[in-house]
């Protein structure tokens, strides 16, 4: 029986992604990092109210089997340069190094496909940088989720990122050999397949969106 940890959880891949967990039985207990009280209750859950801006304060609550990382944000939602690279690449570069400190056993981050740490924009960049980090850290298992664009309920109206959604959804058939991996993709399908690799054995540890959707299937 295993301890997770989520970070992210109110997200539109973590909330899938709690929901399971709570489900599954290979987990016993599952630690929730968050700034506000989740709108679920359960017997497995403990909630970690936690402060971002001071990481190194929750080194003792960082302790399980399988980290599941899966914060991120948006230039709309962070339009200060700093804030923006704070989230999206120094909290989970410092989560990761925590976890790993504490004998973390493996490490679940959703990344984007075309993740790139030399990419000029950065996001992408942010993504590759912190994928960087995890393959450095070498946990005995990585799992880097390569999503393309999400589908499911957001928070958030994000009307462009909507119309893209349709426009691949109606061209998703002509996607073929490379292009699969943008085809869009369910947020729950990336929450189920991420716990399907933390409970069994694969090779790889990036998985492509078109990979994520074979798992799914398979």
């Amino acid at each position: 029986m295993k301890t997770a940890l989520i970070f992210g959880s109110s997200g539109l891949i973590g909330g899938h992604l709690l929901n399971r967990l709570i489900q599954d039985n290979n987990y016993i207990k599952i630690k929730v990092f968050v700034r506000n009280d989740p709108q679920i209750n359960d017997d497995k859950l403990e909630i970690i109210k936690t402060d971002f801006q001071n990481l190194e304060n929750y080194k003792e609550n960082i302790k399980g089997d399988d980290c599941f990382f899966c914060i991120g944000t948006t230039k709309k939602n962070s339009p200060d340069k700093d804030e923006y690279k704070r989230v999206e690449l120094d909290i989970p570069k410092k989560i990761a190094q925590i976890a790993k400190l504490n004998l973390v056993k493996s490490f679940f981050f959703v990344s984007s496909g075309y993740a790139d740490s030399k990419s000029s924009g950065d996001y992408l960049k942010f993504k590759g940088l912190v994928e960087e980090e995890l393959k450095r850290l070498n946990f005995s298992k990585l799992g880097i989720m390569r999503p393309s664009f999400l589908m499911g309920n957001r928070k958030e109206n994000r009307v462009g990122e909507r119309l893209g959604i349709f426009t691949f959804k109606l061209i998703s058939p002509l996607l073929l050999g490379p292009l699969k991996k943008i085809r869009p993709i369910h947020s729950d399908t990336v929450a189920k397949v991420m716990i399907k690799i933390a409970n069994n054995d694969f090779q790889q540890n990036i998985f492509e969106s078109n990979e994520i959707e074979e798992l799914n299937n398979s």
